[in-house]
Protein backbone atom coordinates (compact mmCIF):
# COMPACT_ATOMS: atom_id res chain seq x y z
CA UNK A 1 0.00 0.00 0.00
CA UNK A 2 1.79 3.08 -1.29
CA UNK A 3 0.34 6.52 -0.62
CA UNK A 4 1.71 9.84 -1.77
CA UNK A 5 0.95 12.99 0.21
CA UNK A 6 1.40 16.22 -1.75
CA UNK A 7 2.11 19.41 0.19
CA UNK A 8 2.35 23.04 -0.83
CA UNK A 9 5.62 24.91 -1.35
CA UNK A 10 3.96 28.35 -1.10
CA UNK A 11 4.49 30.41 2.05
CA UNK A 12 3.02 33.87 1.32
CA UNK A 13 -0.57 34.68 2.29
CA UNK A 14 -1.36 36.83 -0.73
CA UNK A 15 -0.43 40.48 -0.19
CA UNK A 16 -1.18 40.35 3.54
CA UNK A 17 2.48 40.18 4.55
CA UNK A 18 1.70 37.08 6.62
CA UNK A 19 3.05 33.59 6.20
CA UNK A 20 1.04 30.55 5.18
CA UNK A 21 1.70 27.01 3.98
CA UNK A 22 0.14 23.65 4.84
CA UNK A 23 -2.02 23.20 7.94
CA UNK A 24 -0.25 20.92 10.41
CA UNK A 25 -3.28 18.92 11.61
CA UNK A 26 -4.35 18.25 8.02
CA UNK A 27 -0.98 16.64 7.41
CA UNK A 28 -0.28 14.99 10.76
CA UNK A 29 -3.66 13.33 11.37
CA UNK A 30 -3.80 11.56 7.97
CA UNK A 31 -0.08 10.81 8.07
CA UNK A 32 -0.48 8.76 11.24
CA UNK A 33 -3.66 7.09 10.02
CA UNK A 34 -1.65 5.87 7.04
CA UNK A 35 1.50 5.07 9.01
CA UNK A 36 -0.35 3.12 11.68
CA UNK A 37 -2.04 1.10 8.94
CA UNK A 38 1.35 0.08 7.59
CA UNK A 39 1.27 2.19 4.46
CA UNK A 40 4.43 3.20 2.65
CA UNK A 41 4.20 7.01 2.57
CA UNK A 42 5.97 9.32 0.15
CA UNK A 43 5.90 13.06 0.83
CA UNK A 44 6.14 15.39 -2.16
CA UNK A 45 5.89 19.09 -2.98
CA UNK A 46 6.43 21.28 -6.05
CA UNK A 47 9.88 22.46 -4.93
CA UNK A 48 10.92 19.49 -2.81
CA UNK A 49 12.62 19.80 0.57
CA UNK A 50 10.92 21.36 3.60
CA UNK A 51 7.39 22.55 2.82
CA UNK A 52 6.26 25.68 4.67
CA UNK A 53 3.91 25.17 7.61
CA UNK A 54 1.27 27.77 8.38
CA UNK A 55 2.57 29.20 11.67
CA UNK A 56 -0.96 29.49 13.04
CA UNK A 57 -1.40 25.74 12.72
CA UNK A 58 1.52 25.28 15.12
CA UNK A 59 0.08 27.45 17.89
CA UNK A 60 -1.17 25.91 21.16
CA UNK A 61 -4.87 26.40 20.36
CA UNK A 62 -4.44 24.38 17.15
CA UNK A 63 -2.77 21.41 18.85
CA UNK A 64 -4.23 17.94 18.56
CA UNK A 65 -2.98 14.52 19.59
CA UNK A 66 -1.62 14.04 16.07
CA UNK A 67 0.26 17.35 15.95
CA UNK A 68 1.80 16.66 19.36
CA UNK A 69 2.84 13.22 18.18
CA UNK A 70 4.42 14.69 15.07
CA UNK A 71 6.39 17.31 16.97
CA UNK A 72 7.87 14.55 19.14
CA UNK A 73 8.59 12.29 16.15
CA UNK A 74 12.10 13.04 14.85
CA UNK A 75 11.93 10.44 12.08
CA UNK A 76 8.73 11.88 10.62
CA UNK A 77 9.96 15.46 10.93
CA UNK A 78 13.04 14.44 8.95
CA UNK A 79 10.84 12.89 6.28
CA UNK A 80 8.83 16.11 6.01
CA UNK A 81 12.02 18.16 5.69
CA UNK A 82 13.02 16.08 2.67
CA UNK A 83 9.94 15.93 0.44
CA UNK A 84 10.61 14.77 -3.09
CA UNK A 85 9.86 17.02 -6.04
CA UNK A 86 6.60 16.48 -7.88
CA UNK A 87 8.63 16.27 -11.08
CA UNK A 88 10.15 13.02 -9.78
CA UNK A 89 6.78 11.39 -9.09
CA UNK A 90 4.95 8.85 -11.28
CA UNK A 91 1.31 8.02 -10.64
CA UNK A 92 2.02 4.39 -11.62
CA UNK A 93 4.05 3.97 -8.43
CA UNK A 94 1.23 4.78 -6.00
CA UNK A 95 -2.11 3.38 -4.92
CA UNK A 96 -3.60 6.68 -3.73
CA UNK A 97 -2.86 10.40 -3.34
CA UNK A 98 -3.75 12.69 -0.44
CA UNK A 99 -3.61 16.49 -0.40
CA UNK A 100 -3.46 18.27 2.98
CA UNK A 101 -4.85 21.79 2.99
CA UNK A 102 -3.80 25.10 4.39
CA UNK A 103 -4.00 28.28 2.33
CA UNK A 104 -0.71 27.62 0.51
CA UNK A 105 -2.14 25.24 -2.13
CA UNK A 106 -4.44 28.00 -3.42
CA UNK A 107 -1.41 29.70 -4.94
CA UNK A 108 0.75 26.82 -6.15
CA UNK A 109 -0.90 23.38 -6.26
CA UNK A 110 -4.14 24.74 -7.74
CA UNK A 111 -2.14 25.92 -10.76
CA UNK A 112 0.65 23.31 -10.85
CA UNK A 113 0.62 21.34 -14.12
CA UNK A 114 2.45 18.38 -12.56
CA UNK A 115 -0.08 18.16 -9.74
CA UNK A 116 -2.94 18.40 -12.23
CA UNK A 117 -1.40 15.62 -14.32
CA UNK A 118 -0.98 13.44 -11.22
CA UNK A 119 -4.63 13.90 -10.26
CA UNK A 120 -5.86 13.24 -13.78
CA UNK A 121 -3.78 10.08 -14.07
CA UNK A 122 -4.72 8.70 -10.65
CA UNK A 123 -8.40 9.49 -11.24
CA UNK A 124 -8.37 7.85 -14.68
CA UNK A 125 -6.84 4.71 -13.14
CA UNK A 126 -9.60 4.74 -10.50
CA UNK A 127 -7.14 5.21 -7.65
CA UNK A 128 -8.33 7.19 -4.60
CA UNK A 129 -7.70 10.94 -4.78
CA UNK A 130 -8.33 12.71 -1.47
CA UNK A 131 -8.15 16.36 -0.45
CA UNK A 132 -9.14 18.18 2.73
CA UNK A 133 -10.09 21.76 3.65
CA UNK A 134 -8.53 24.16 1.09
CA UNK A 135 -6.84 21.33 -0.80
CA UNK A 136 -9.82 20.57 -3.09
CA UNK A 137 -8.53 23.67 -4.89
CA UNK A 138 -6.19 21.20 -6.64
CA UNK A 139 -9.14 20.07 -8.78
CA UNK A 140 -9.42 23.51 -10.41
CA UNK A 141 -7.81 22.47 -13.71
CA UNK A 142 -8.08 18.67 -13.42
CA UNK A 143 -10.07 16.98 -16.19
CA UNK A 144 -11.52 13.55 -16.81
CA UNK A 145 -10.38 11.64 -19.93
CA UNK A 146 -13.57 12.94 -21.55
CA UNK A 147 -12.37 16.52 -21.11
CA UNK A 148 -14.91 17.53 -18.48
CA UNK A 149 -13.84 18.68 -14.99
CA UNK A 150 -12.96 15.91 -12.53
CA UNK A 151 -15.48 17.36 -10.07
CA UNK A 152 -18.33 17.72 -12.57
CA UNK A 153 -21.31 15.76 -11.26
CA UNK A 154 -19.33 14.59 -8.23
CA UNK A 155 -20.40 15.05 -4.61
CA UNK A 156 -17.72 17.24 -3.00
CA UNK A 157 -16.97 19.50 -0.06
CA UNK A 158 -14.19 21.87 1.07
CA UNK A 159 -13.44 24.76 3.43
CA UNK A 160 -16.61 26.78 3.11
CA UNK A 161 -17.17 30.43 2.31
CA UNK A 162 -18.54 30.96 5.80
CA UNK A 163 -15.43 29.41 7.37
CA UNK A 164 -13.23 31.61 5.16
CA UNK A 165 -15.21 34.64 6.32
CA UNK A 166 -14.84 33.52 9.93
CA UNK A 167 -11.05 33.57 9.66
CA UNK A 168 -11.17 36.93 7.90
CA UNK A 169 -9.48 35.85 4.67
CA UNK A 170 -12.28 36.05 2.10
CA UNK A 171 -10.63 39.08 0.48
CA UNK A 172 -7.10 37.64 0.69
CA UNK A 173 -7.48 34.26 -1.03
CA UNK A 174 -7.09 34.21 -4.83
CA UNK A 175 -10.40 32.40 -5.21
CA UNK A 176 -13.11 30.68 -3.21
CA UNK A 177 -12.72 26.91 -3.29
CA UNK A 178 -16.43 26.44 -2.63
CA UNK A 179 -17.38 28.71 -5.53
CA UNK A 180 -14.87 27.00 -7.83
CA UNK A 181 -16.21 23.52 -7.08
CA UNK A 182 -19.73 24.70 -7.81
CA UNK A 183 -18.63 26.52 -10.97
CA UNK A 184 -17.12 23.34 -12.38
CA UNK A 185 -20.19 21.26 -11.70
CA UNK A 186 -19.47 19.77 -8.30
CA UNK A 187 -22.44 18.84 -6.12
CA UNK A 188 -21.37 20.76 -3.04
CA UNK A 189 -22.41 19.89 0.51
CA UNK A 190 -21.36 21.12 3.92
CA UNK A 191 -22.06 20.98 7.62
CA UNK A 192 -21.68 23.63 10.32
CA UNK A 193 -18.43 25.57 10.55
CA UNK A 194 -15.54 23.56 12.05
CA UNK A 195 -17.55 20.31 12.29
CA UNK A 196 -16.27 17.16 10.54
CA UNK A 197 -17.75 16.49 7.11
CA UNK A 198 -16.43 13.95 4.62
CA UNK A 199 -17.80 13.22 1.16
CA UNK A 200 -16.94 10.10 -0.83
CA UNK A 201 -17.94 9.90 -4.49
CA UNK A 202 -16.36 7.01 -6.31
CA UNK A 203 -12.61 7.39 -5.86
CA UNK A 204 -12.90 11.11 -5.08
CA UNK A 205 -12.75 11.90 -1.35
CA UNK A 206 -13.05 15.40 0.10
CA UNK A 207 -13.22 16.86 3.61
CA UNK A 208 -14.54 20.23 4.76
CA UNK A 209 -12.02 21.44 7.33
CA UNK A 210 -9.18 20.43 9.69
CA UNK A 211 -11.59 18.44 11.87
CA UNK A 212 -12.35 16.26 8.83
CA UNK A 213 -8.73 15.26 8.17
CA UNK A 214 -8.58 11.95 10.02
CA UNK A 215 -11.92 10.77 8.65
CA UNK A 216 -10.84 11.58 5.07
CA UNK A 217 -7.72 9.48 5.56
CA UNK A 218 -9.75 6.58 6.95
CA UNK A 219 -12.13 6.81 4.00
CA UNK A 220 -9.13 6.54 1.68
CA UNK A 221 -7.90 3.43 3.52
CA UNK A 222 -11.38 1.92 3.31
CA UNK A 223 -11.23 2.27 -0.47
CA UNK A 224 -7.82 0.63 -0.66
CA UNK A 225 -9.05 -2.20 1.56
CA UNK A 226 -12.19 -2.66 -0.52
Amino acid sequence: MKIIMVLTSHDQLGDSGEKTGFWLEEFAAPYYVFKDAGAEITLASPLGGQPPMDPKSNEPDAETASTKRFKADAESRKALANTVKLSDISSRDYDAVFYPGGHGPLWDLAEDSLSVALIESMHAMEKPVAAVCHAPCVFKHALKPTGSPVVKGANVTCFTNSEEAAVGLSDVVPFSVEDMLKQYGGKFSRTDNWKPHVVVDGHLITGQNPASSEAVAKALLDQLAG
